[in-house]
């Protein structure tokens, strides 16, 4: 059976509304990135880069959360667009554009709004950022029910895994600049997968709060530079 490493953030999630949608039998196996769980042996066996989510899929391992998303898609033949060259050119291009820009400055701009000291002009940077790039999925849902036009696939899927947080991400009127995700975003939310998805980590025991020690863990850096 595929085990699928994750916790409760916006990366393993849209992995886990993709298992939730296809039917595929799974395996989650809890990964607290808290406690260190991550950078284990056993783990990094797994994925070298020590982050969430993964798969062991028979003996097939994938890491990075698009690329999961592409290879079960490609597997199962679900969640994606028409089999032409031009649709899968589009597919790419927006899953590639959700992977590089929407999910790194998204979690830059979580970390400098919630975790990070002060440090005005980074907050301001990755704001602005995930501002820019949120702006640009709205732009294009303005025209279109999904991202690729009137199929739901993966790339809808990868969005919804950040955009979801837009509230968290940018503050509590976080959506009013951008009505079209919002309403993607809450057709994607009621869909009986993604509660599934979303109930998922409840059903396991993850550390809440950042403590001393998963500041340890989440925060290395600080550590080296003497912090």
């Amino acid at each position: 059976m595929l085990k699928f490493f994750f916790n409760g953030s916006p990366n393993p999630l849209k992995v886990t509304l993709f298992l939730e949608e296809s039917g595929l039998a799974y395996q989650p196996v809890p990964i607290d990135a808290f406690r260190g769980d991550q950078f284990k042996p056993d783990y990094l066996a797994i994925n070298p880069n020590g982050k969430v989510p993964a798969i062991d899929d028979e003996g097939v391992i994938v890491f990075d959360s698009n690329a999961i998303l592409l290879y079960l898609a490609e597997k199962t033949g679900k969640f994606l667009p028409p089999s032409t060259t031009a649709h899968r050119a589009e597919l790419l291009s927006w899953l590639m554009f959700v992977a590089s820009g929407v999910g790194p400055f998204s979690g830059q701009a979580v970390h400098f709004k919630h975790f990070a000291p002060a440090t005005e002009y980074a907050n301001q940077r990755y704001q602005f950022e995930a501002r820019r790039h949120f702006a640009i999925l709205d732009a294009r849902l303005a025209t279109r029910r999904y991202m690729l036009g009137d199929t739901y696939t993966i790339v809808d899927m990868a969005m919804w895994g950040w955009a979801r947080f837009v509230p968290f991400l940018i503050g509590d009127d976080g959506y009013g600049a951008f009505p079209n995700l919002r309403r993607l975003v809450d057709e994607i939310s009621s869909r009986p997968a993604a509660v599934r998805a979303m109930a998922l980590k409840d059903r396991f025991t993850f550390t809440s709060g950042l403590d001393d020690e998963g500041r340890r863990h989440m925060f290395k850096h600080a550590q080296t530079a003497g912090g």
